[in-house]
């Protein structure tokens, strides 16, 4: 039994000795597969994570450049307000495309992709900034939001859009002068927008205190709702009488401030590139022209103030004036004697040249400096233009001056003046900013006096009932004004063609509110057999534009007996 055994044993211990060796032999084989795969994935992710590492530092200068445009887009600008709280100008956000052009996988298929969504983009220059490396270029700046989806559909890699301010006009061309234009990074071009930036905006701007902030609105002298009344009647009367331009503005006559203004041909902020156009310059504060007869108003005002003219005298109109080899003659002389009264109401240019004489050309040149019209008008726009001067204010100048002839202002200055001279005599400098009580006491000063300034609301008044303003009078509202027609200069002569005619006017005139100032130029008749003076143009023109701007501005129309409307006297 013992031997039977054994065999048994030993052949079984026999067995299991190669099967123990094998199962050490596969459990090594097993162990080494296992460290060569976490090698194998060690070695992966050290490759994924250098290849991280690599694009964190290839990406660094992109994202100074993506901060750097998404702060400079991220800037906002305060709304602009009429005086009424009616908005002029607010910022909207859009969207505007940029690329990175070293995350562009497919540059083929990115510009055809863009153009074809977006024609108007230059597939050369697109191609070449997306091929350029760089870390951020702009694309397409301001997208509609409809663009915008379409190219995000897209799904191009290393394309992407950053949300930016843009500056939105829902008036368009209503005030497009007085507010001006900003550029496609919201920096103010013109007008107010370009005020702002100059007075506080750009620096807060630069230390970064105006991105992504609401600020307190600007509120502005105008009122929206006159604004469109006077663009609207220029528009109709520029159409009317053919003219090739035209400016209008409503001034308050107590405290300077700029109630309307507008200069056509004018353009839409919305749209900056048609401000780039010639023809369409700010005529009211930034274009200087001789302003004709209106001159002889202030004319008028410097005679009666120098104690050298009453009221009461009279001067020799029979036959014209010579003076240096020139020849002053009336466009409708009545070759006899006439008054002060009817020199004003008759536009005698033989009568206001006589007045200018009896003064004297020192105290006439005192005059118009005292009045700010031989220097730069300041205002917030920064398009004021500087009056043109006589080489030589001699007495020759001095007599064309007297009536609207050789001294070129702006129509805003034109509108300055004529403001003191109903007033009460105080010369008030414009502004398109509400001006408190405090500071119109502050900024006046008295440049005729106040019994002077009453006789001219008589003069203005009596022009309108009696002389060449009666187009201009509307009933409740005692209008007072002087026209004025002035011939154009081409090639250093003037031509008797072509004409600026302009009604400068003021109401009420017992208690003068505000001066209105219209400016046509180049106008034609308005029918066959009647002439293109400005009593037949730019007077009713003013007079639709103060019907329908008094109720607005809370003047009331007054009748007295009778329903006759109130006059004043002198």
């Amino acid at each position: 039994m013992t031997l039977a055994t054994e065999p048994a044993s030993f052949l079984q211990v026999r067995r299991t000795q190669p099967r123990a060796a094998r199962s050490s032999v596969s459990s090594s084989a097993v162990k080494s597969r296992v460290y060569l795969a976490m090698l194998a994935f060690a070695c992966v992710y050290a490759a994924i994570g250098g290849r991280l590492i690599y694009l964190a530092q290839m990406d660094e200068a992109p994202s100074r450049a993506w901060i750097s445009a998404q702060d400079s887009v991220a800037a906002s600008r305060p709304d602009l307000i009429d005086r009424n709280g009616e908005i002029l100008a607010t910022d909207i956000k859009t969207a505007s495309l940029y690329a990175e052009p070293r995350r562009i996988l497919d540059v083929d298929e990115a510009v055809e992709g863009l153009t074809r969504i977006l024609p108007d983009l230059d597939e050369a220059l697109v191609r070449r900034r997306l091929e350029s490396g760089a870390g951020f270029v702009w694309l397409k700046r301001e997208m509609t939001p409809d663009k915008a989806e379409q190219v995000h559909d897209l799904g191009l890699p290393g394309i992407g859009f950053l949300s930016e301010n843009q500056r939105f006009y829902p008036g368009g061309p209503t005030a497009g002068h007085i507010v001006g234009a900003v550029n496609v990074d919201n920096q103010g071009l013109s007008g107010i927008e370009k005020y702002v930036d100059d007075q506080w905006l750009r620096d807060l701007q630069s230390i970064g205190f105006a991105s992504g902030r609401t600020m307190e609105p600007v509120r502005l002298s105008v009122d929206l709702r006159v604004q469109h009344v006077v663009r609207d009647e220029l528009v109709k009367a520029m159409e009317r009488y053919r003219a090739i331009a035209a400016a209008g503005i409503v001034l308050d006559a107590k405290t300077g401030e700029v109630v309307a203004m507008s200069s056509l041909p004018d353009y839409d902020p919305n749209d900056r590139s048609e401000a780039l156009e010639k023809d369409r310059l700010n005529r009211a504060t930034g274009g200087v022209f001789e302003m004709g007869s209106v001159f002889k108003a202030f004319t008028t005002a410097m005679a009666l103030d120098s104690g050298a003219v009453t009221i009461n005298d009279s001067f020799d109109a029979t036959r014209p004036l010579r003076a240096a080899g020139r020849t002053i003659t009336d466009f409708h002389g009545k070759n006899r004697i006439l008054s002060v009264p009817e020199i004003f109401i008759y536009s005698s240019n033989i009568g206001t040249a006589k007045m200018m004489l009896a003064t004297g050309v020192a105290r006439q040149k005192e005059f118009m400096e005292r009045l700010h019209l031989t220097k730069r008008l300041q205002t917030e726009l920064p398009e004021n233009a500087a009056p043109l001067l006589p080489p030589k204010w001699n007495e020759l100048a001095a007599m064309t001056i007297s009536f609207g002839h050789g001294l070129s202002v702006t129509p805003m200055q034109t509108a300055v003046a004529a403001a003191a001279m109903v007033n009460g005599g105080s010369l008030l400098p414009p502004t398109f900013v509400p001006r408190t009580q405090e500071e119109v006491k502050t900024l006046k000063k008295q440049v005729i006096s106040p019994e002077v300034s009453r006789m001219m609301r008589y003069l203005f008044r009596l022009n309108v009932l009696s002389g060449s303003g009666r187009r201009a009078d509307v009933p409740g509202y005692t209008v007072g004004g002087k026209t004025g027609t002035a011939e154009k200069i081409e090639n250093g002569v003037y031509v008797s063609n072509k004409r600026r005619n302009s009604f400068l006017s003021a109401f009420p005139m017992d208690d003068p509110r505000y001066v209105v100032l219209v400016v046509l130029d180049e106008p034609k008749s308005e029918r066959e057999g009647i002439g293109a003076t400005a009593g037949l143009n730019t007077a009713p023109t003013t007079g639709a534009i103060i019907r329908r701007a008094a109720p607005m501005l809370g003047v009331m129309p007054r009748f007295g007996k009778g329903d006759e409307p109130i006059e004043i006297s002198y």
